[in-house]
């Protein structure tokens, strides 16, 4: 298990249940970035992954 993985690991065990909308995230990513802006570059990359991961190669 990589370090990482520990904080997924606890989202989905104490938000797996819940349901919520992309435009959500997206405001959490927005604050968070707010809150800690050295990790704006990690941040972007995984939202653009994200809404990439449907595009063809």
């Amino acid at each position: 298990m990589y370090f990482t993985d520990r904080g997924i690991e606890e989202l989905e065990s104490r938000r797996g249940d819940e349901e919520v909308s992309l435009a959500w995230v997206a405001d959490r990513l927005r604050e968070f970035c707010d809150l800690h802006p050295e990790f704006e570059t990690p941040v972007e990359r995984l939202a653009t992954w994200l809404a990439r991961l449907d595009d063809e190669d």
